[in-house]
């Protein structure tokens, strides 16, 4: 097992990265503030590790709510169904919330632990590869509106993750693939080398080498880790995280949310930001094809969909939470490796994009 530490002074918590993890109940049982447990799942995970994980807290009056899978359920009608069985059941101030799933069960999840009664512990248990890497780590929370993915959230810190790699034997081939854009995503704004790694190894990640996918989730997570650290709410280097996420959350509010795979749209995302870097001078053609060439690898999108206007994805950029006094904020590549966060670009290089970059 490798432990990780976020470090947020008295708040901050471990991430353990290993095999079989779900069956050490003495990992998360010290993170348990009161004697009420709440385990939030859905219909896909809960016949795999329901069962086992309700084992983990044994010593506690446990109960669940088992909710529908996909990121079309992100959204506070589907969040207040854990509201109404938290309320049903009397769990009090000091219950723990336990977010089973992937990214869209621990983003809700959170969002839920922040509000219910004005904010209860939680922990990460990620069962998808997205979700072992980013969106469990870090405390942002939250669920989507028809007009912007994640408009509404907290931020809420976890008490621990829990990423146990052997759920990954049970993740089909898309979503493993739409983690690996992720991953791919620490080696693009912050980490040569990283990405190099990654260039070298994608094959063996992509069949599920488990000594691989450990490394590539702990070098993911210590990247986020730091960066958290550095910046718990966004208001600097932490948006660097956000690299191709504006055009990539266009295409997922655009397309319908669940339509294309949030791992699957800042793929494309990413691409754009990258071809974006080419017509602002900082990567090269060769720069681009690179990039482009392990995402193909991985079986990830780099064009976005053709279904989406110019003016539809200018429509949902604009709507996006990085906006500041009307400008559309993006995080750029000055090379592979370095990114930068900017909301000064001349409008019609951003407009060249969305037309160019296009099958």
């Amino acid at each position: 097992m490798i432990t990780l530490n976020l470090d947020l002074g008295d708040r901050s918590y471990p991430i353990y990265i290993g095999q079989d993890l779900l069956q050490q109940p003495g990992l998360v049982t010290p993170f348990v503030k009161g004697t009420q447990v709440m385990i939030v799942t859905n219909t896909t995970v809960a016949p795999l590790y329901l069962d086992t994980c309700k084992a983990l807290f044994k010593d506690f009056e446990v109960d669940c709510v088992i909710l529908p899978d996909g990121e079309e359920y992100k959204n506070l009608t589907v969040m207040n169904s854990v509201f109404d069985k938290l309320i049903e059941r009397h769990f009090d101030r000091k219950c723990t919330l336990v977010a089973l799933g992937g990214g869209v069960i621990g983003d809700l999840t959170g969002f839920a632990a922040s509000a219910y009664q004005r904010g209860v512990p939680f922990i990460q248990v990620p069962t998808t590869l997205l979700s072992q890497v980013d969106s469990s780590v870090g405390g942002k929370t939250g669920v989507n509106h028809p007009k912007g993915k994640n408009m509404i959230g907290a931020f809420h810190q976890p008490q621990a993750v829990v990423i146990d790699t052997h759920t990954l034997n049970t993740l089909d081939d898309r979503q493993l693939s739409a983690g690996l854009a992720e991953i791919i995503k620490y080696g693009l704004i912050r980490d040569l080398a990283f990405f190099e790694w990654l260039e070298q190894n994608l094959e063996g990640l992509m069949a599920r080498d488990h000594i691989l996918l450990a490394e590539a989730i702990q070098r993911s997570c210590q990247n986020k880790a730091d960066i958290v650290a550095a910046d718990e709410t966004e208001q600097g280097q932490r948006a660097l995280l956000n690299l191709g996420h504006t055009f990539g959350h266009a295409i997922e509010a655009g397309m319908g949310y669940g339509t294309w795979l949030h791992g699957e749209a800042i793929s494309a995302g990413m691409m754009q930001a990258a071809y974006m870097a080419q017509l602002l001078g900082d990567l090269s053609a060769a720069d681009v094809e690179r990039i482009g060439a392990i995402f193909k690898r991985a079986k990830l999108p780099i064009y976005p969909p053709n279904e989406l206007s110019n003016e539809q994805f200018m429509q949902y950029m604009a709507g996006d939470k990085k906006v500041q006094a009307g400008k559309v904020r993006l995080v750029l590549l000055k090379s592979i490796g370095e990114a930068y966060i900017t909301g000064d670009y001349p409008a019609e290089i951003l407009t060249k994009t969305l037309s160019d970059w296009r099958v």
